[in-house]
């Protein structure tokens, strides 16, 4: 049982890994593109406004 556990760990291990490194990357881009889309919303506004 331990090395069936190991062994799923040691074939698994690597593709989690660099999910959840994608993922935590792809959310910091994503947190940054949402501020750019506010900030162009925001402009577009004010320019309607006037």
């Amino acid at each position: 049982m331990n090395n069936d556990l190991l062994n799923m760990i040691g074939n698994l291990g690597f593709p989690i890994a660099v999910s959840v490194y994608l993922l935590v990357r792809l959310e910091g881009k994503l947190e940054v593109l949402t501020q750019s889309i506010n900030n162009l919303s925001n402009v577009i506004n004010k320019s309607n406004a006037s």
